[in-house]
């Protein structure tokens, strides 16, 4: 099995290769950033790329971003991201990265739910085979922002509009001079929101907050 690595770190960067050496894979590459990555696999060509999804410049997602880039330009490559973060936002897109392929060849693991080095090489030879490797919390949270997604979706415009404004802090008395619409009006869409999220009238949590960091995170 013909490997790449991208890990920011040169610790782990080098362990990995390490690890998979003495299983008798070849590294190819081992690359600290998303730029030398995406280099490392067009002269490489690998069978499989493990990416982190934190990288210079910014750390953000610049790894995943780059395994999507990756999926596209080089659909018989398996990627399987190994981070420490589940990055909603765009592991959808990786998963859906080729339209011939779909999820074939994907893992997402998470570095501390990693209980053995065999688990791990077991899954880097199931991704490199064409098959996946998803932890269960990834999947719980994608199908989490899913949902959110959803929920969001079903919004009608009107009351787009008022969660806009209870984001901004506005009270249903301000929300309905701003809207030239009944205080009774914006109750109900207030109400209707909360419905649509699957907010439930609670004791300890503060569903106007919940509703706009819905909104936010869309």
């Amino acid at each position: 099995m013909r490997i790449v690595i991208a890990e920011d770190s040169a610790v782990v960067r080098a362990g990995l290769a390490e690890i998979l050496a003495d299983r008798g894979h070849e590294v190819t590459a081992a690359v600290g950033d998303a730029e030398a990555l995406r280099a490392a696999v067009a002269a490489q060509r690998p069978d499989v790329a493990v990416v982190d999804v934190r990288m210079p410049p910014s750390f953000t997602d610049e790894g995943l971003r780059a395994a999507i880039t990756l999926r596209r330009d080089h659909p018989g490559l398996g990627v399987l991201v190994f981070s420490q973060y589940v990055e909603t936002r765009y592991a959808a897109d990786l998963l859906g990265a080729t339209s011939t392929g779909g999820a074939a060849g994907i893992g997402y693991l998470l570095k501390d739910r990693v209980g053995d080095v065999s688990e791990f090489v077991d899954a880097l030879t199931r991704v490199a085979a064409g098959g996946t490797a998803l932890d269960p919390q990834v999947v719980t949270q994608l199908l989490a922002a899913s949902r959110r997604a959803e929920g969001l979706a079903t919004l009608t415009p009107r009351e787009h509009e008022v969660l806009a404004l209870i984001a901004e802090g506005r009270s249903n008395n301000a929300i309905a001079r701003s809207l030239v619409i009944s205080e009774r009006a914006v109750e109900k869409h207030v109400s209707n929101i909360f419905s649509k999220f699957t907010l439930p009238p609670s004791d300890s949590d503060h569903r106007r907050v919940l509703a706009v960091l819905r909104y936010l995170e869309s």
